[in-house]
């Protein structure tokens, strides 16, 4: 069992020894169990989170919780602070939000096992985490999800390892697969298309990444007028498409048991520094 670390790390103020320097973090990462468990991370662009075992049912989700905001301090803890006591806090604009919609979906970037056309959901969400690397530009940290039955007699179990770098809307992430009762499993990594948010699509020129631009929300508590950007990008994805019965953007690759995938999500938000589509999927493009 990994161990399940609480504290701060990376978004603690870091002192260099000897020059007494303060250097304040562009990135930060932890567990959030005030918070039903949640796993949160940002940089100085973008933030997410990953839903914990409190929350299981509510919903049961493998995917990532984008939070727009604007670019500079890191938001994180004083928005869970705040949610304390006021429930709603983050879903309020207070420089950027939590208005991303997730259920039961990849959300803004995940992966699961693709077997006869299914997206195969975990059981669970993430279970343990660890912390693996925690500097003021860079975090590492890893998620794991308990082996969980795909088809008949198939089962597999997850490891994520997140790495968030500063200065950079977009997050790697590398999903490593053990299978049970067969030796390769086909996966998919995507995120989730709101047609009802008029989702403006781009599969750019190379198979291996898709984007779209969308509205941000249709969220009751404060609906959101601004626009957000998604991608994902494989490097050596087999295919790439996007799928009006799975209502997703998926990039699929078969990989060994106790193999790794390896891709990027991005997103951004028309508050902040990118403000319409053709740049959000230049950007991509660059990536």
């Amino acid at each position: 069992m990994r161990r399940y670390i609480v504290s701060l790390l990376a978004a603690a103020t870091l002192v260099f020894a000897g020059c007494g320097k303060k250097v304040e973090p562009k990135v930060m990462a932890r567990a959030v169990p005030e918070r039903a468990d949640d796993f949160v991370f940002e940089n100085d662009l973008v933030a997410g989170r990953f839903y914990g075992k409190a929350l299981e049912g509510d919903p049961t989700s493998p995917g990532l919780d984008i939070w727009v905001k604007l670019p500079g301090k890191l938001v994180a803890d004083e928005w869970y602070a705040h949610a304390l006591t006021e429930g709603n806090y983050y879903h309020k604009d207070h420089g950027g939000k939590d208005c991303y919609k997730v259920a039961v979906s990849l959300g803004g970037g995940a992966s699961v096992p693709f077997v006869d056309g299914r997206l195969c959901w975990p059981a669970t969400n993430y279970r343990s985490c660890e912390i693996l690397e925690s500097g003021p530009e860079k975090v590492v940290f890893t998620l794991d999800y308990p082996a969980w039955e795909v088809a008949e007699g198939v089962s597999v179990s997850l490891v994520k390892k997140v790495t968030v770098t500063a200065g950079t809307y977009f997050t790697q992430i590398e999903d490593t697969y053990t299978c049970g009762g067969t030796d390769m499993i086909t996966v998919a990594a995507g995120f989730k298309l709101h047609g009802e948010q008029k989702t403006v699509r781009e599969q750019l020129e190379a198979s291996d990444r898709l984007a779209i631009w969308e509205k941000a929300s249709d969220q009751s508590v404060e609906p959101e007028d601004g626009m957000i950007g998604v991608s994902v990008v494989m490097p050596d994805a087999d295919s790439a498409f996007f799928s009006e019965e799975l209502d997703h953007a998926l990039l699929i690759k078969r990989i060994p048991s106790g193999g790794t995938l390896s891709y990027s999500v991005g997103s951004c938000w028309s508050k902040a520094d990118i403000k319409i589509p053709s740049a959000w999927f230049d950007l991509v493009r660059e990536q």
